[in-house]
């Protein structure tokens, strides 16, 4: 079964800076979420709580 997420235009020029060449948004989007569950939260290079 497929879903259908509606987002903005800015959210979606957003994820687009961040695929890498031939990566569709989905696979982008399942990437994140793997590191999420992952991790527990998204982390940035230099970032400490």
């Amino acid at each position: 079964m497929t879903q259908t997420l509606e987002i903005s235009d800015d959210l979606m020029d957003r994820l687009d800076s961040h695929r890498e060449e031939g990566q569709s948004p989905e696979e982008l989007i399942e990437e994140l979420v793997s590191m999420y569950e992952t991790e527990g939260a998204f982390l940035q290079e230099g970032y400490s709580e």
